[in-house]
């Protein structure tokens, strides 16, 4: 309602205004609220070029629950080796929002979110949608995506139950995947360049752009393989940390 905070509806349509290049005055009429309402709003949430709805939003959410009174000592959330739950809580949401903003819809990356913070690195579908307060149905379309993008996979336990789990070698599985759309990209910018005939513009653009893919998927396989070694390699205990120096000898 005008006058009220802004909805989730409000900053999409803040976003399609500025978009279109309206106003600030003009995005404010069309939702009956003052211009400077709609001006902090966007200065607030990265400016008129860097301005996403969702992640506005969300922002003010976690603003919200900071300015809420804490709640009364009673029960809190067990944790872990003595981790402070509140402090969990507020990084679980700085964890989501980053990774929001890398491109992840919501809902996927607040389960990826979760799968980073167990010490475990796998939860049930059950055990997320507990712990996020959602529906099953919303933590199967997140893991559907995260799959397809080879960020988890699925394994059963001792009681045969689907575990989804998240490690060092998913990542760089992932890499190498991201590496094979590149190779695809390369060839078929090549495949343009033929067509499109040797030695004209377009033919050389796209050759360009097949030269530089190219060069950046091989430094990213081989950085991939380098950095999987390092993961897989126990640090070698330093010299200086294990010897100990030899009693002193007495004066003869």
């Amino acid at each position: 309602m005008p006058g009220g905070r802004l909805t989730q509806q409000d900053r999409q349509q803040i976003a399609l205004g500025l978009a279109d290049g309206l106003a600030y005055a003009e995005i404010a009429r069309r939702l009956s609220r003052p211009t400077s309402t709609v001006t902090r709003e966007v200065m607030r949430n990265g400016g008129p070029t860097a301005y996403r709805p969702e992640l506005a939003h969300r922002a003010t959410e976690r603003r919200t629950r900071r300015r809420r009174p804490a709640a009364p000592p009673g029960a809190p959330s067990p944790q872990p080796h003595g981790r402070d739950a509140e402090a969990v809580a507020d990084y679980e949401e700085r964890l989501t929002t980053l990774l929001m903003a890398s491109g992840l819809p919501k809902m996927t990356a607040r389960v990826l979110t979760c799968l980073f913070v167990t010490d475990e690195g796998s939860l049930t579908a059950a055990e997320l949608a507990r712990h996020l307060q959602v529906s099953p149905a919303s933590i199967s379309k997140a893991i559907s995506f995260l799959e397809g993008q080879t960020l988890i996979r699925r394994e059963r336990d001792e009681r045969r139950r689907e575990r989804y789990v998240v490690d060092d070698e998913l990542f760089y599985q992932s890499t190498l995947a991201s590496v094979r759309g590149h190779e695809q990209l390369v060839a078929t910018a090549r495949q343009g360049a033929v067509i499109l005939g040797p030695g004209t513009p377009a033919a050389a653009r796209l050759e360009n752009i097949a030269r530089f893919m190219d060069f950046i998927s091989e430094s990213i396989a081989r950085a991939a393989e380098q950095a999987r070694e390092v993961l897989h390699t126990k640090p070698e205990a330093s010299p200086d940390a294990t010897a100990r120096p030899a009693p002193a000898r007495a004066a003869d």
